[in-house]
């Protein structure tokens, strides 16, 4: 997952509103969301590769979500970072216990962002810097930095989540996030990829014969626990392979 962006709004009919993109190779198995056989309860897409997720929903209104972050000079770690959402999603440790047993083993992995929570309480974990933060009520975004960092289409897809807060849709939060306009080459971050891939890497809809935006994802969560999720899968350059919408 290469950029989300979420609403959280503790004590609102809607406590959180997210919409996010999942940028991969297009060779990278994945299946589509669904529950998980193995594990009753826990409604996500799948990395077919390692076994792990990039959001997803899970039971006692758990929600968790997951962007890489891209520094070339931050060590591999042995094992897939797909396997943190899950495991909140599939576990029974509070957001803030599982955020704070992270400062043990982010060493394992390549360096990531986690987001998880429930309709109580969203934290998020930065695992370069070692932060722990309670999100504070408000519109939030990762993508491959930290924390609200402004990159240009981060900056842009918050502004659309502002714009369609009146009356959140499924349909909307998932046009907002198929915006392919790149961003000028005078905003581009340089995080040592070089100016052609940043220039790909810039909009918020990413497509080219080898990678892109794979799924991107709305979820609604109302007051009393009910949830919305809603996957559109795309396939090489962009193209429309379909729709999974769960209540969950």
């Amino acid at each position: 997952m290469c950029l989300i962006v979420l609403a959280w709004r503790p004590g609102h009919a809607q406590p959180l509103v997210v919409a996010a993109n999942r940028d991969e190779f297009y060779a990278r198995p994945s299946q589509a969301l669904c529950e998980w056989t193995d594990t009753p309860g826990l409604f996500a897409g799948r990395d077919l590769q390692a076994g792990g997720t990039w959001l997803g929903a899970g039971p006692g209104g758990r929600f968790a979500a997951l962007t890489n972050i891209r520094d070339l000079n931050l060590p591999q770690g042995p094992r897939s970072r797909g396997e943190l959402p899950s495991a909140f999603l599939a576990g029974d440790l509070s957001a803030e216990a599982f955020v704070q047993r992270l400062h043990e083993q982010r060493q394992h992995y390549s360096g990531f962002n986690l987001l998880l929570g429930d309709v109580q309480q969203l934290w998020h974990f930065n695992s370069q810097t070692g932060r722990t933060t309670a999100l504070t009520e408000g519109v939030h975004g990762l993508s491959n930095a930290d924390l609200n960092t402004p990159w240009p289409k981060l900056q842009r897809a918050k502004q659309a989540l502002l714009n369609s807060l009146q009356t959140p849709q499924a349909e909307s939060l998932l046009r907002l996030m198929a915006d392919p306009t790149p961003a000028a080459d005078a905003d581009l971050p340089d995080t040592g990829i070089g100016l052609p891939t940043e220039r790909l890497l810039s909009s918020i809809f990413i497509a080219s014969p080898s990678y892109g935006t794979r799924a991107s994802s709305a979820l609604i969560v109302n007051a009393d626990g009910s949830r919305l999720l809603t996957e559109r899968s795309f396939g090489a350059n962009g193209m429309y392979l379909g729709d999974v919408t769960l209540n969950c």
